[in-house]
């Protein structure tokens, strides 16, 4: 099984390993002894879901913020669940005591014991904790000393799991409590941004996001009208320009690309920049294959950014927009160099 990590009081356990019979804890500071409310809460979940389903536990991992049991079954209903959830909260208010005893190595009652097996180095007495009329089970981790103490446990639900398993996410003790304090913080976050209470904010939420989604379709829709107005602009020139340079800081890909479609690249030099005039964004050089494939590189290099090319094109992202100017000033003296009146 995993190391029984957590906290011991209020100080995480950095890491726990076994010298022979003896389990050894890593901490940064003296402790004093505290219950830990997981490992009873996953053995109780354990007992009762094998019992009730036949769902056998393969794995579990004390997490962090949520802890996970592994069940070998393809999927758990909503409703078994529920009942499980049930069942496991009824032991705890009946107060069912919870007791750790020592067998000996050779004890006939070690084969009633619910166990995965002993390591092969293992010496002395073989430690068992009892949930009486539950379970009993093989375990070196801290324990309560009755189900109460574990005040309650949720399940938030199931999770796909590795081959054909299930994992199912609870909570127990403080955490359920810590969980309902962050709930009802979000809760409250959302009535005042959202200026409706708890029942309606999905509701709220997914108006929105049509909303957004309608925005978001209209400006791409009024950007392309843009990228294709610019680009007639620029061909009605009487002389057009051997270089066009562009920034807008609400481009995206598309929007330089259409730009650079309309105008063509067979003798014209594009350097379109798209996202924050001074962070970071997008940028494309487009034109003649063998100016791109000759500049695409050093123009990445001056712009902080790395980026891709073939047929004329060089792109990819930016992360010092604000030397655009030097790139400017770069495809400025290439072209100069290399139109017949230079």
């Amino acid at each position: 099984q995993p190391d029984d990590r957590g906290l011991i009081g209020d100080v995480p356990v950095l890491r726990v390993t076994r010298r022979g019979p003896e389990a050894v804890h890593f901490v940064q500071v003296a402790l004093k002894a505290a219950a830990c409310t997981s490992l009873p809460g996953q053995h109780l979940i354990t007992a009762i879901a094998e019992q009730m389903f036949g769902f056998k536990t393969t794995s579990w991992e004390l997490g962090r913020q949520r802890s996970v049991i592994e069940l070998d079954t393809p999927s758990v209903t909503t409703e078994q669940v529920e009942a499980l959830e049930r069942s496991v909260n009824e032991k705890i208010r009946e107060r069912v005591p919870v007791t750790v005893r020592e067998l000996a190595a050779g004890d006939p009652a070690i084969e009633t014991v619910r166990s995965r097996g002993l390591p092969d180095d293992h010496t002395g007495p073989v430690r068992v904790v009892d949930i009486e009329g539950v379970d009993s089970n093989m375990c070196c981790g801290t324990h309560i000393s009755n189900l109460s103490d574990l005040q309650v446990i949720k399940l938030l639900g199931t999770e796909k799991g590795k081959k054909n398993k299930t994992n199912l996410v609870f909570l127990a003790g403080n955490r359920v409590l810590k969980s309902i304090e962050q709930s009802h913080s979000t809760e409250k976050a959302l009535t005042s941004l959202l200026k409706n209470g708890p029942g309606e904010h999905v509701e709220a939420v997914k108006r929105l996001q049509s909303s957004v989604k309608l925005l978001q379709k209209n400006n791409l829709n009024l950007l392309r009208d843009i990228a294709v107005l610019i680009a007639r602009a620029f061909k009605s020139q009487p002389v057009p320009s051997q270089l066009f340079v562009l920034h807008r800081k609400e481009g995206d890909s598309e929007f330089m690309n259409i730009i650079a479609n309309e105008i063509g690249t067979e003798e014209t030099l594009l350097f379109l920049t798209v996202g924050d005039e001074k962070e970071a964004g997008l940028f494309l050089l487009a034109g003649p294959v063998e100016a791109v494939e000759n500049l695409g590189p050093r123009v990445a290099e001056l712009l902080g950014g790395k980026g891709a090319g073939k047929r004329g094109r060089f792109q990819g992202k930016a992360t010092q927009m604000s030397r655009r100017g030097e790139v400017e000033a770069l495809l400025q003296k290439f072209i100069s160099h290399r139109s017949p009146e230079a």
